[in-house]
């Protein structure tokens, strides 16, 4: 269980002082004393707010004690009055540990709780490696939600020996039926990627599988990525954001694509692929960024930000464009979740281009990649093994699982 030093200090600070105030009163009021000494028992309760049963139990006999002084001090020591005194305090005190326990126990709980919804929640975040195939990649993710780590918004990659893939998305609406519908999206991202249909078929297909799980006023915008060759990606745009393309020629645009209609109520949609050479970046994000507002309503300009995308590794550069997003949003708090993608593409063999330590971090997910046992040298990924979803009459899914 978390413990807050600092709100135990504050706790134990608060009742010791309230001990000093009711004290000086009642040495200070004279014979007799006219400050009743029950007010002592307020120390104990103040105590139980934050600190635990033990402590709590100290500052009770703390308080019993200075009744017990009080009462010499005004000569009314051995008087039933006293006896009293000290028996309300004492109830109060032991009321105050029973208080403590019982929170003690529910912040216990709270926390394993918590923990177990951590472990949920980052399970949801794919882990994007440093290197896919010949790409470059890092992601990031923000949750506008408090104590949130993911919402609506999702990434996802997809290796193979026949294709690399990339999607961003975003669900309409929020909290856990946002998240629930984030998974669906994903699974049926692996599960359609590893098919082998072109990438127009890859969002037919996510389409018709999440179309039974949506609700009428429910859909998902995303946009697809695909790496056709060293030279060209093929991009399909589900109602999605357009990507933002860096060229290493200090170039920069927003690629302009058919804006097709959200997963979920689109059937059909279409693929356009642009150049892609050594050095250019692209980045791919939800509408958490772009339309991010400053305190005057203002949206944040996505064409700017490729100064920052441009220059440094991919991992400093998201982080350089999430603090001008920061930035921007007035107190440097999100109203919507905000995902981010950016790739680049590595100059070298593909083969050389993949990290080994990202097999060792696609072992924590489904997504493993394991190295070929007594190999020496360059590692070649495997296929990615699909995960099991539902088939959807009509589509690849039938024979995917």
């Amino acid at each position: 269980m978390k413990v807050d030093r600092r709100g135990e200090l504050v706790g134990a600070g608060l009742a010791t002082l309230w001990f000093l105030v009711v004290l000086i009163a009642e040495l200070s009021a004279g014979k007799p004393a006219f400050v009743p000494s029950i007010l002592f028992a307020l120390g104990p309760l103040i105590a139980c707010a934050v600190l635990d049963p033990l402590p709590t139990a100290g500052f009770g006999v703390v308080a019993v004690g200075l009744v017990g002084l009080t009462s010499v001090w005004n000569g009314t020591w051995g008087t039933a009055q006293m006896w009293l005194r000290v028996a309300d305090v004492a109830m109060v005190s032991l009321a105050a540990v029973a208080l403590a326990v019982v929170r003690v126990g529910r912040e216990a709980q709270l926390d394993r709780i918590v923990r177990i919804a951590e472990v949920a929640q980052r399970a949801m975040l794919p882990l994007v490696p440093t290197h896919v195939g010949t790409v470059a990649a890092g992601a990031r993710y923000l949750s506008a939600a408090e104590d949130a780590l993911v919402g609506g918004d999702l990434y996802d990659w997809f290796h193979s020996d026949h294709r690399v893939c990339f999607i961003v998305g975003d669900v309409r609406g929020k909290g856990v039926s946002a998240v629930e519908q984030a998974a669906r999206v994903i699974r049926a991202f692996r599960q359609s990627a590893a098919g082998g249909g072109d990438l127009a078929t890859v969002a037919a297909e996510m389409s018709a599988y999440i179309d039974p799980f949506l609700d009428d006023e429910e859909f998902v915008t995303a946009l697809l990525l695909q790496v056709t060759d060293r030279g060209h990606i093929t991009l399909v745009n589900c109602g999605h954001p357009h990507p933002l393309l860096i060229t290493c020629h200090d170039g920069a645009t927003l690629v302009d694509l058919p804006s097709g209609l959200p997963l979920g109520l689109g059937r059909s949609f279409e693929a356009v692929t642009v150049p892609w050479t050594p050095g250019d970046r692209v980045l791919l994000y939800t509408d958490g960024l772009s339309e991010a507002r400053d305190a005057r309503g203002e949206f944040l300009p996505v064409l700017p930000l490729a100064s920052m995308l441009r220059t440094s590794t991919v991992e400093d550069a998201l982080d350089r464009v999430l603090g001008a997003v920061r930035e921007h949003v007035p107190g440097g708090r999100f109203t919507d979740d905000l995902a981010v993608l950016l790739l680049e593409n590595v100059d070298g063999d593909e083969t050389h281009a993949v990290d080994p330590r990202d097999y060792r971090v696609g072992q924590i997910t489904s997504q493993s990649v394991e190295p070929t046992p007594g190999q020496v040298g360059p590692v070649v990924p495997r296929p990615l093994e699909p995960t099991p979803v539902e088939p959807v009459p009509g589509t690849a899914a039938e024979n995917v699982g």
